[in-house]
């Protein structure tokens, strides 16, 4: 990739695109940490029911691997950096909705939440695939791992910021308040997309072939099998577990706490894992934070505090680490050794995410259908300890993968945690 003017940080040199596109990953993760976690209280107080978020957070997975698939086509016939702007301007207009419909919001919750789906579609697709080509091999591990500092500061934060604002201030305010400060952090990102230099699209888009590819490579039915489990736990544990902080302490602070609690702990068990974490260990480690993160649900199913809360944020906070870290990596091994996979990369990535989003659709179906005929205190806990148990089942999924260790290695960009970071 021939270089334009350099930066210099220590020893690394990072051309303009470098900077610009940090920058917007930087202003995503602080605009979406900021109030996303808070969009699900917002409605709560305005609906006072479960189905209403539910409904809120299917329309998002729902909408997300279906534009992730537009965005790959997308993303082989136009301008990589068309379609980021493409997922920048629906996040800002999903915040301005937000704004705008106000203490309505909670009637247009699927509407909503199609938008914040859409948005993520654009975005990660077309941040996934820049970041592969703006950053060079001894410069993408600097890229990922500063964006890794600026997320988790996000995700400090954020939160607790928010929170304070929102308990300060009286009645809706503060969410006011909120909202439109992330709605300017993506305008912002949006205009900063205009600086980056045009990407040329190329190549077709061969998503049905590589979703078939599954027949023909058992390690990479496996992968795709172990992410829709990842997903029957994502789905329900995205918004349950803020609205039972928030029921038991109506503290949009404590929420803030929450996060704060479970962020610090994943960035300094980030910064752990990744040191200590070897490939050898990578099957163990995973069963490891499986079982961690499982049996911390007995911490809240059986009885609740906002004591217990924290206990369990403490928990997660150390499991995911301890599975994502090897998790990801064994994901972009598979990618990496399956068909025409440098070719292909766009398409295994959309198809991950595709099977991601198909746990989280049914974990949340299930929730609606269970709630509907049963009283949601009652079987909810219920639900917790079965999804719950999703992260067990990727182990049970990846220690049949086995890996020719003599194969050279693909390099593929780091998965993103954002939060789209799941409780």
């Amino acid at each position: 990739m021939q270089k334009s003017r350099f930066f210099y940080f220590g020893n690394t040199n990072m051309n303009k695109d470098f900077i610009f596109l940090l920058v917007i990953g930087g202003l995503y993760s602080l605009g979406l940490f900021l109030s996303n976690t808070f969009v699900n209280i917002y409605l709560w107080k305005q609906s006072g029911d479960y189905v209403t978020i539910a409904v809120y957070n299917l329309a998002i997975y729902i909408f997300q691997p279906i534009t992730f698939i537009i965005a790959g086509r997308l993303a082989k016939k136009v301008d990589r950096v068309i379609v980021l702007r493409l997922g920048v301007t629906f996040l800002s207009l999903f915040f301005l909705n937000v704004l705008l419909i106000g203490d309505k919001a909670s009637y247009f919750n699927f509407l909503l939440g199609g938008l914040l789906g859409i948005g993520y579609g654009f975005y990660w697709l077309a941040f996934n695939v820049l970041t592969f080509e703006i950053t060079e091999p001894d410069t993408r591990d600097f890229f990922n791992g500063f964006l890794g500092v600026l997320q988790s500061f996000s995700g400090m934060v954020g939160p607790l910021l928010a929170g304070f604002i929102i308990a300060r201030m009286e009645a809706n305010i503060g969410y006011t308040i909120i909202f439109t400060i992330s709605f300017i952090m993506f305008i912002c990102a949006v205009v900063i997309s205009f600086f980056l230099k045009p990407r040329k699209a190329e190549g077709d888009f061969y998503f049905r072939r590589v979703l078939t590819e599954r027949s023909h490579n058992k390690n990479w039915k496996r992968i795709q099998n172990a992410h829709i489990f990842q997903g029957l736990r994502e789905g329900i544990f995205a918004f349950i577990i803020a609205i039972w902080v928030f029921l038991i302490t109506q503290s949009e602070f404590a929420l803030g706490m929450f996060n704060l609690v479970f962020s610090g702990l994943s960035l300094v068990f980030y910064f752990i894992g990744t040191k200590f974490i070897k490939p050898s260990m990578r099957k163990k480690s995973i069963l490891l934070g499986s079982l961690i993160l499982y049996f911390a649900i007995a911490l809240i199913i059986f009885d609740i505090s906002y004591a217990q809360l924290l206990i369990y944020a403490v928990f997660i906070g150390i499991a995911y680490p301890i599975i994502m870290i090897p998790y990801v990596s064994l994901t972009y091994d598979v990618i990496g050794k399956a068909w025409k996979a440098k070719e292909y990369r766009v398409e295994y990535i959309v198809v991950r995410e595709l099977f991601v989003n198909i746990g989280r659709v049914t974990s949340i179906s299930v929730f609606l259908l269970a709630i509907t005929f049963l009283q949601a205190e009652i079987i909810i806990p219920y639900l917790l300890a079965l999804f719950g148990a999703g992260h067990i089942f990727i182990y049970l999924f990846v220690k049949k993968i086995y890996l020719e260790s003599n194969m050279e290695k693909q390099v593929f960009i780091k998965d993103q945690f954002t939060n789209e970071k799941n409780r």
